[in-house]
């Protein structure tokens, strides 16, 4: 559990750093991939990849400890890290409701953490890893021609369809069950976890720099806890302490719905409302 919040503070300092590049990065044709190559170009878009680099090794020490919804739970928390982040370093007021939220994140947590047994011990299925394989094909599909949509809904769709790449590399994580270079090659969750974690940032970076911040953040939000968190005790055997699923099942909906109360600071606030605050 120690990772998994590890993984969220590096997440939520990368997202403010990672948002503002990704302004800086406007302008220009092409299409996504064009979009994230200038993003590239930015040193604060590198230093939050950097981060994101250190938070997803501590989510893999996560993911082989404890079951996927209290990692799920965590990750989604990193939110609250954003928020806390932004009003230290970046001078953002946040009302005494988010105030609050960051709270109800933490207690959902503290709860998770007491609730939450030892990770699931099923193997997933080999149509289960397909099928992971397939949704992370679908997901690099949607980024591909994401950026072309326009209208109503665009936003929620990017968004969820960004939660649900990260999904993938939470849940390919746990189907990963040798590093043998010969078995690494052979499991699709190994092109699962590749396709949809790179996916899941060309969708993430253009929301953040093209559209509402906070209905994509919250469709990410829900997109990367909830289906995955089912897979784990569905098919990969999660479970909770004995006697405590009651606790588990409300620290991971105090933890969502309080992280989705936080779904602005999905994005770091323009210059000009900084200076403002």
């Amino acid at each position: 559990m120690v990772c998994a919040l590890g993984a969220a503070v590096c997440f939520g300092t990368a997202t403010v750093l990672q948002a503002v590049a990704a302004r800086e990065a406007t302008g220009g044709g092409g299409g996504e991939a064009a979009l994230l190559l200038r993003a590239l170009r930015q040193w604060r878009y590198l230093a939050g990849l950097a981060l994101d680099g250190l938070g997803f090794l501590l989510q893999i020490v996560a993911l082989r400890s404890i079951p996927i919804y209290a990692v799920a739970a965590a990750l989604a928390s990193s939110l609250a890290v954003t928020g806390v982040v932004a009003a230290r370093l970046l001078h953002v007021r946040l009302s005494g409701l988010e105030w609050g939220a960051v709270g109800m994140v933490c207690a959902g947590l503290a709860m998770l953490g007491l609730a939450s047994g030892a990770e699931g011990d099923r193997q997933g299925s080999m149509a289960l890893k397909w099928a992971v394989l397939v949704i992370a094909v679908a997901v690099l599909a949607l980024g591909l021609v994401g950026g072309r949509w326009s209208g109503r809904g665009r936003d929620l769709v990017l968004g969820l369809g960004a939660g649900f790449g990260f999904g993938v590399v939470e849940v390919a994580v746990r189907l990963i069950d040798s590093l043998a270079p010969s078995a690494l090659l052979a499991n699709p969750a190994t092109y699962a976890l590749l396709i949809g974690g790179g996916a899941a940032f060309l969708l993430l970076t253009s929301a953040l720099q093209r559209g509402s911040v906070t209905t994509a953040t919250a469709g990410m939000v829900i997109g990367e806890t909830l289906w995955p968190a089912a897979v784990g005790v569905v098919w990969l055997g999660d479970r909770t302490r004995e006697g405590l699923t009651w606790l588990a099942v409300l620290g991971f909906v105090v933890a969502v719905a309080a992280a989705l109360a936080l779904a602005r600071f999905g994005e770091a606030p323009a210059e000009t409302e900084t200076e403002t605050a």
